[in-house]
Formats: structure tokens, sequence, C-alpha cells
């Protein structure tokens, strides 16, 4: 069972699934995101145009939905704080349904793959089946994710809790 710092490696196995917390999409997210990445696409900026699309309405970046359904994962939930070491890549993705202002999206994720590193043997590599859902559990987008995962507890966790603390305070 996780601690309050999240799984460690011997938690983890194949079939293990999890749940994001929610996050609502705002119009402050596609004109942020527009600015950032330089898309101001009509249908992402202009009621007049996405109402007359075949959506009806204005739509999130694609790559909006994918951005947030990263940082909804392990980031967010730090669930896998205490084994993450890096994000490998991504697989297979799909956008399969569009995204809109006043959506909540969550992220489904379960381990369907835990293998050892080939190179260092006290890492491995989890892979994710990933679906980003909205509140009507409507999938949006889908694909795999590939995780760099300690087997041992990560140095890093506790160096951080020890800055975060103030001098005396208890654990």
């Amino acid at each position: 069972m996780s601690s309050p710092l999240g799984y460690t490696y011997s938690d983890l196995h194949v079939g293990l699934q999890f749940r994001s917390p929610g996050r609502t999409i705002t119009d402050a997210d596609l004109v942020g995101f527009a600015g950032l990445t330089g898309d101001f696409s009509e249908l992402h900026t202009s009621d007049v145009y996405a109402q007359s699309s075949q959506f009806g309405r204005r739509v999130a970046h694609g790559m909006l939905g994918l951005a947030y359904a990263h940082g909804l994962m392990w980031a967010r939930t730090g669930e896998l704080r205490q084994t993450a070491i890096a994000f490998l890549g991504i697989s297979d993705w799909r956008f399969v349904a569009p995204i809109f202002v006043g959506d909540t999206i969550f992220v489904d994720y379960v381990i369907v793959e835990l293998r050892d590193s080939r190179s260092k043997p006290d890492q491995a590599i989890a892979t994710f089946d990933v679906r980003l859902v909205n509140q009507r559990g409507d999938v949006l987008q889908r694909g795999k994710k590939a995780l760099l995962c300690s087997k041992a507890p990560l140095a890093a966790v506790a160096a951080s809790q020890a800055a975060e603390l103030p001098e005396g305070a208890a654990r």
C-alpha cells in the first residue's frame, strides 16, 4: 500500500490502476496555451468560427489535453514520487474526441507492463495504458506512456523533504 509519499517500486504491479484528480478546462487555458505555443487557430480562439464548425463551439488544443493529462498523472498526484526518475515517451497516442471549455478532465491509467531496465539493474520501466476522459466518462485521448522507475526510494525525495521542513518541525 502506498505511503503518504506515494508508492515504492515494490508496490507496483501489472494491473495497478490509478485515477487523477479532475481539472476543469477554462477559457484562460485555451488563451494561455495559444500564447505559449503560437497556435491561435480560430477553432480554439474564435466563437464565431467555432460555432460554424462541426463541433459547434470552441475546442481545446489537442496538445493542451495531452499536456494536462501528463501533469495530472504523476506530477500532480505524487503517487510515484518515491520511484519516478524520468518520463521516457508516448506511443500510440490518439485524439479521440474534442475537449470543450467547461469539461472536467480526469486521467485513468493502469500499469500494463513492468520490466527491468536492460542497462541499469537498480531501475525498471513501467508502461501505462492511459485514457483522458471527461466528466461523463467519454474517452477524449488515449495511448501509452513509459516511465523510468527506481527500485529503491529516491534520495532526492528525502533531500526535498528535509529542505521543506523548518528546523525543529515534526514530521
